[in-house]
């Protein structure tokens, strides 16, 4: 199930965050609980709770149009979660008003196939990583 985050979701963003194995931090305390609270206090962040916990969450930044997470705990991945999560954050930027919504991820990842198979177009690089844009 799709719900909002709350702030007693934000531990359980953060440990997704940090043990999946491709799209690492670099620095993992350049993503602070704080990122995370401005996205439950604005909308546009999502959980997917299954089993009596929290299993993926993505969340859009309305103020930019960008896609700024979208992770799926390992245990989870392949069950459409991640199309599922992807599908709300683009809802709440397409009523926020945007008319595409942008992300990066590394290459050569399951992340990028992922959105390539999603239709999200690659549009060139940013900050070493590839630039994707999807009409919403």
């Amino acid at each position: 199930m799709i719900r909002n985050a709350d702030d007693g979701d934000i531990t359980r963003l953060m440990e997704i965050r940090l043990t999946v194995r491709e799209n690492v931090l670099a620095d993992p305390n350049k993503v602070t609980p704080d990122d995370y609270r401005w996205f439950v206090r604005n909308p546009g962040i999502f959980v997917w709770e299954e089993d009596g916990g929290i299993h993926g969450f993505a969340a859009a930044d309305t103020r930019n149009g960008n896609i700024w997470a979208l992770f799926v705990d390992q245990a989870y991945c392949g069950r459409g979660v991640g199309r599922a999560l992807l599908s709300s954050v683009c809802s709440v930027l397409r009523t926020a008003g945007f008319e595409k919504a942008w992300l990066t991820t590394d290459p050569n990842t399951r992340a990028e196939r992922f959105y390539r198979r999603a239709g999200w177009q690659h549009v060139g690089e940013q900050d070493n990583e590839l630039l994707f844009e999807f009409p919403l």
